[in-house]
């Protein structure tokens, strides 16, 4: 099983940090106006607010930190690595393509739409069989989290639907997106060494 550089520590362990941060500023920035429950995190990146730079800022670091994490966590299969690094490239689009402060958008929508799905379904595409495999790895666990991040993403989309609580069903599961990759980090490294330095390849 090949070893995972220190560094995806740091790029996996900051993603969730950078996005919960970048959401909580951003709604501080824009007041009692702004319902997090009942509000889309992309609305705190519509141009013109006064979160604007907050929310996308933290959207394009978020981009970059799956884009290294999908680059240095070498024991996942290659599908997993390539869904993960979508995801990287959504955030950047998302930040590219931002919501406009009133209305929809198609480019912005699509986008979003893309990076929910492939943020869901690259657990299961990046799993492994085989007892040298760390656990987070391992079929039965990776798709337990695709499952929660796909439950995670219909309840948003019924509450966006519904004109319910969208707001609250997405920080749900882009907090689950964002800390799915770094719990599989710290189960390559919590993985015996020597397990690992004999199946290494």
């Amino acid at each position: 099983m090949r070893s995972v550089p220190k560094w995806v520590l740091m790029s996996s362990g900051c993603a969730p940090v950078v996005l919960i941060m970048g959401w909580a500023v951003s709604a501080s920035l824009q007041g009692p106006s702004y319902d997090p429950a009942v509000q889309t995190i992309s609305v705190l990146a519509a141009p013109g607010g006064s979160s604007y730079w907050v929310m996308t800022a933290a959207f394009i670091t978020l981009g970059i930190c799956h884009l290294l994490t999908a680059w240095g966590l070498r024991p996942a299969a290659p599908a997993g690595r390539a869904a993960l690094a979508a995801g990287g490239v959504a955030a950047l689009a998302v930040a590219l393509f931002p919501s406009p402060s009133s209305g929809g958008s198609l480019p912005h929508g699509s986008v979003a739409v893309v990076g929910f799905v492939v943020l869901a379904v690259w657990p299961v595409l990046a799993a492994r069989r085989g007892h040298a495999v760390p656990w987070a790895l391992r079929p039965f666990p990776s798709l337990g989290a695709t499952a929660v991040m796909a439950l995670g993403a219909a309840w948003f989309l019924a509450e966006l639907h519904q004109q319910g609580a969208p707001g609250a069903a997405e920080r749900a599961v882009t907090t689950i997106q964002s800390v799915w990759p770094f719990t599989v980090v710290l189960s390559c490294f919590s993985f015996p060494r020597s397990v690992r330095d004999e199946y290494r390849g």
